[in-house]
């Protein structure tokens, strides 16, 4: 474990209600990248892997919640997607 890694996590982790929020109450996806969304969560979840099988420790849930708030913000973009499309048409 290393403190680094822990600060890391814990700053990217208190980002992700803020956008998660902003999701949930602005009901449209303009503004945010499902591409990016997917990439930060590839990369969490290769965070867990790692934690997994090379260096087991108590992080692996500071990335999982992490990876967890995540999908839930892809979520509510592909929910927020759909509803875009509802407006144009």
């Amino acid at each position: 474990m290393s403190i680094f890694e822990v600060t890391m996590l814990l700053c990217f982790g208190a980002a992700w209600p803020s956008s998660i929020y902003k999701s949930y109450i602005s009901r449209t996806s303009k503004g945010k990248s499902g591409v990016f969304l997917v990439i930060v969560f590839t990369g969490y979840i290769a965070g867990i892997l790692h934690k997994t099988f090379f260096n087991p420790d108590w992080v692996v849930l500071l990335y999982s919640l992490n990876a967890l708030m995540v999908f839930l913000d892809i979520l509510l973009y592909m929910r927020n997607s759909v509803l875009d499309r509802q407006l144009q048409s």
